[in-house]
């Protein structure tokens, strides 16, 4: 600095507005070189003393400030060394002054600041770093309070790797994300701006890394091992004993953090991925037992692992279904469960499937055919569903090598021992039993439906909405109800009707209409009380004979109305007919035929906007979701064996699950039934159905996905009643269900502590699960433990299948027993009011340590 601006830099320091309770500016110069001892007087602002200090005037000059002059601003200047405290008779008087020095790392703590002349080597240790304004002004942002060497040290790594906050968590975060790249530019800013040794220092402080070869990369690992130290219950390889951590619950904490947070963690991801193979973790997961590892997460060789034995297990029949369930359940909380998630529903799918075949026996039972229809509807709908399931997860897989062999044993399971041989006992009986009549004692036939559902509405006046979803088969529809009971405020009941034979969309449709008569006209359309109900326009016309205020409607046409629109096309309308095609639009093209299970799903998301909309734009009510048919589908080839020829007489119509005819058919491997049923009696017309659920030959392709036959699948036809409760205010009567800190105790007294939850009621109907994010801060917010998860969704009705034991690890740290700590329980599916509870606690721990490890 040149005179004028050390003599500015004195000017704007004198004329620095005074603190409270000041009078005047002290101000001491000890400048050791005595490069200004020539020029102090006229470096001195006007209206400043200046008092030269020696070794023997220092009393002189106390008198002269404290005694003689009680109101002239000083300047104390002195060419010499700055004495101890212990040595400066001045030190009173310095206290209450200010310090002024030309020297770079003075002025830097000075404008800091800092009063501790211990810290004058460590900030002239950084001066290249504080030589440039923005790092400086950035340092200035953390608003640091009683500067400690620490401090200053991970300040400066937190600017130099360009953080908001001042933590040594968070530098050690960004050092790794950069390590994912060609050139770590954090590391190299540290290497030349900051001190790559105070770094170190800090990571073997806060983390235990002591490495005489110190690396980032080792660092990685260091972390990485010692957390699945934590999770393995086998011992770690010797060969990797190194990096396991000795402060082992500060990195279980700092881990638990990485891979959790919303942004790292994809950062954590990337080097979970890069560093698996450097501990060659897949010739180890091989040797041990899957018990073993359930809980570990650190590396996706878990994953991949723990699928491959469930798949191996499943394959070769050992049958510990509610084990794989168990597991299953344990990975949902784990890392990378996100990354796998179709492959474990796949599986769990497969599991249910197999479970129910070893439930019901190798061999299905005969049955009489009101027995056959309660059992599907009550219990092996479920297996159609757990098929349904398993594709729709298995389609979505990019790489489906792994579960390819579990395809084919899913796929044979079903298709040989379910759908073949269930169809063909169900033929058996209704051969037997129904080839006059197609009637069911005790159940509802489809074309009784408006009669037993819809008319009394009708009759009171009440507006009734009918959603007709082609194809929406049983298994389906019980899915879809249940969804809808759980997400709508309301009251949903599902019911079972015989469907027609053949079931196909045109008499599916004609017989939920209201109907005294139903007949088949010379070009095989469907007449119903002589009008033809083919197409949207005719089935209004039949609609309107039965009541003047009737509309019918397609779903498509409904979607692109405005919600003025919406609600002038139900202005006075009472009864309501929506006709919705997603599963039949693609199930019933050879092109996508493969996509129809996931078409169902797509259904799924359809009708709940369309019910949402018909509730909240023309508050509905009274609404019934049906269906014209069901359908069968297996993916595997279709080979001759599973093909009938047909030589028919007479033939109206010939699909390939059916044959309507003006005769009586006799041919192999068919059954023949009257129409008489539906059309009345004497009608004349047959229909003529493959045994089983093969197909009539026939050419073209898209023979995987049919209906018009007479198997469980075709015909059990659902009718969801749903009615909207508008009793009380808000969108859904549902709630989660509630899961409550059973522990007595509020205080810990241990780094590592157990903690007991408990789901204090099952989930059903509107008791819906609950998913919490579980972990401890202190008074500021900030996180102090590992977190853990906890979903809480079992049906049980005994209490110890509905609790919860979580281990929680606590930084090692100081804790003060007379503050507050809290234990947090977050609602990770909230949005905004997301703290579930929030729990106080006393820790009073007395030595934190890594003992219980």
């Amino acid at each position: 600095m040149n005179l004028k601006e050390i003599k500015n830099v004195l000017t704007e320091t004198f004329n620095k507005e005074l603190d409270c309770g000041k009078k005047r500016h002290i101000v001491f110069w000890y400048d050791e070189e005595g490069e200004f001892a020539e020029d102090i007087d006229e470096l001195s602002p006007d209206n400043v003393r200046v008092l030269k200090l020696t070794e023997n005037n220092s009393y002189a000059i106390k008198y002269e400030i404290e005694k003689v002059d009680k109101i002239s601003h000083f300047l104390i200047y002195a060419n010499m060394q700055k004495p101890s405290p212990r040595e400066n008779y001045l030190l009173d008087i310095l206290k209450y002054s200010t310090e002024f020095s030309t020297d770079k790392t003075t002025a830097i703590m000075r404008e800091l600041g800092v009063n501790d002349d211990s810290l004058k080597g460590v900030f002239k240790r950084y001066l290249k770093f504080f030589n440039n304004k923005e790092r400086y002004a950035s340092f200035m942002k953390y608003e640091i309070e009683n500067y400690t060497e620490e401090k200053i040290d991970i300040a400066v790594l937190s600017v130099l790797c360009k953080l908001d906050v001042c933590d040594i968590e968070s530098v050690i975060k960004a050092l790794f994300a950069e390590e994912l790249k060609d050139n770590n530019k954090y590391l190299e800013a540290i290497e030349k701006f900051g001190d790559v040794k105070a770094f170190w220092r800090l990571a073997e402080k806060y983390y235990g890394f002591n490495l005489e070869d110190k690396n980032l990369e080792k660092l990685i690992l260091f972390f990485m091992v010692t957390n699945l130290s934590y999770t393995l219950d086998e011992a770690i390889p010797r060969t990797w004993g190194k990096y396991v951590s000795s402060k082992k619950s500060d990195c279980i904490v700092f881990m638990s953090h990485f891979m959790s947070h919303s942004v790292d963690s994809k950062i954590y991801d990337a080097l979970s991925n890069k560093f698996e193979d450097k501990l060659n973790i897949q010739l180890y997961i091989k040797e041990w037992d899957i018990d073993n590892y359930i809980k570990c997460d650190v590396f996706k060789a878990f994953d991949k692992a723990i699928i491959s034995k469930l798949v191996e297990q499943l394959l070769d029949d050992i049958g510990e279904y509610d084990k794989y369930t168990e597991i299953i359940s344990a990975r949902r909380t784990t890392h990378f469960f996100n990354d796998f998630e179709q492959e474990y529903e796949a599986i769990n799918a497969a599991v249910e499937l197999f479970k129910v075949k070893k439930n019901i026996g190798e061999f299905i039972r005969q049955y009489k055919v009101q027995e056959f229809f309660e059992k599907y509807t009550n219990e092996n709908y479920v297996i159609d569903k757990a098929y349904r399931r398993f594709y729709a997860a298995f389609d979505k897989l990019e790489d489906k090598e792994a579960l390819v062999e579990l395809r084919e044993k899913v796929e044979n399971t079903y298709v040989n021992w379910f759908v073949d041989e269930l169809s063909v006992k169900w033929s058996n009986a209704i051969s037997d039993e129904l080839q006059d009549n197609w009637n069911i004692p005790l159940i509802t036939e489809q074309k009784d439906f408006y009669n037993t559902f819809i008319r009394q509405h009708v009759i009171k006046g009440e507006r009734v909405f009918v959603i007709i979803s082609d194809a929406l088969r049983y298994e389906a529809a019980k899915e879809f109800s249940d969804i809808l009971n759980i997400e709508r405020k309301g009251f949903t009941e599902i019911y079972a009707m015989q469907g027609v034979i053949p079931s196909y969309t045109k008499l599916g449709m004609a017989s939920l209409l209201p109907n005294d008569k139903i007949e088949i006209d010379d070009k095989a359309e469907i007449i119903v009380d002589g009008i033809n109900s083919a197409g949207t326009d005719n089935r209004e016309k039949v609609l309107l004979k039965y009541s003047e205020n009737s509309v019918a409607i397609q779903y498509k046409d409904l979607i692109e109305m405005s919600r003025s629109e919406f609600r002038k096309t139900f202005n006075g309308k009472k009864l309501i007919y929506i006709y919705h095609n997603s599963i039949d639009a693609v199930g019933d093209h050879a092109a996508t035929e493969r996509e129809v299970f996931n078409a169902v799903d797509e259904t799924f998301k359809e009708l709940k906007t369309l019910i949402n909309d018909l509730i909240n734009n023309v508050s509905a009510s009274n609404i019934y979701i049906t269906s014209d048919h069901g359908f069968i589908y297996k993916r595997g080839l279709i080979t001759e064996s599973d093909k009938t020829s047909k030589n028919a007489e007479d033939a109206a119509v010939e699909k390939r699950r059916f044959i309507i005819s003006d005769k009586k058919q006799n041919m192999e491997g068919t059954i023949c039934f009257s129409m008489d049923y539906i059309l009345g009696k004497d009608s004349g017309k047959y229909v003529t159905v493959p045994r089983g659920s093969n197909r009539f030959k026939v050419q073209g392709e898209g023979a995987n996905f049919v209906h018009g036959g007479a198997t469980l699948q075709e015909i059990v036809v659902p009718v969801i009643k749903f009615k909207n409760d508008r009793s009380k205010n808000g969108k859904s009567d549902t709630r989660k269900v509630e899961v409550k800190l059973t522990n007595i105790s509020r205080k810990i007294t241990s780094v590592i502590t157990y903690l007991e939850f408990f789901q204090t009621e099952k989930v059903e109907d509107k008791k819906i699960p609950v998913r919490l994010k579980i972990y401890f801060t202190d008074e500021e917010g900030n996180r102090i433990s590992n977190e853990n998860i906890i979903i809480a969704d079992s049906k049980s009705t005994k209490p110890e299948d509905r609790s919860y034991k979580e281990k929680f690890i606590l930084k090692s740290m100081t804790y003060d027993k007379k503050k507050k700590y809290y234990l947090i329980m977050e609602d990770e599916e909230e949005a905004v009011e997301n703290i579930y509870e929030k729990i106080p606690f006393i820790i009073d721990i007395a030595i934190s340590n890594d003992f219980e490890f």
